[in-house]
């Protein structure tokens, strides 16, 4: 009877020991469940981008005549960039007066106004408001 109480006593220790360890969630079929992780996935802003959006809304004055997706005095930014993405065309040479409007050849000669602020502007500042532009299309 002792060998009995204490193969009971060993056996209860045992599973005891084995349960008190990492418990791991099973699925209905008893296999292991992975955790979970919450992971947060920052997305990195293109600094051409960003710049972009500064030099447009800042010293480019362009929000004085361009809006989102509305035409103002100047067509929409959506438009302009359609146009562009569909033309294989450069913002960048058109607003440093290497190249010919496209969007609206009417309205060049009041962009005209804004090429001495655009061509005073680096290359990069020029290809920055290229880059936020055609994020719109």
């Amino acid at each position: 009877m002792k060998l009995i109480f204490k193969s009971l006593a060993i056996f209860a220790l045992t599973i005891t020991l084995t349960n008190c360890g990492e418990k791991k969630e099973t699925d209905t079929y008893g296999n292991p469940v992975e955790e979970k992780t919450e992971t947060t996935t920052e997305t990195a802003v293109d600094p051409l981008l960003a710049k972009g959006q500064e030099l447009f809304e800042g010293k480019g004055t362009c929000t004085a005549c361009h809006k989102a997706d509305t035409k103002v005095i100047g067509p929409a930014i959506k438009d302009i960039a359609k146009i562009y993405k569909e033309k294989g065309a450069s913002i960048a040479a058109f607003i440093n007066e290497e190249s010919e409007p496209i969007v609206d050849p009417t309205q060049y000669e009041t962009m005209k106004t804004n090429f001495t602020i655009t061509k005073a502007m680096t290359a990069e500042e020029r290809k920055a408001l290229e880059v936020y532009m055609m994020s719109f299309e």
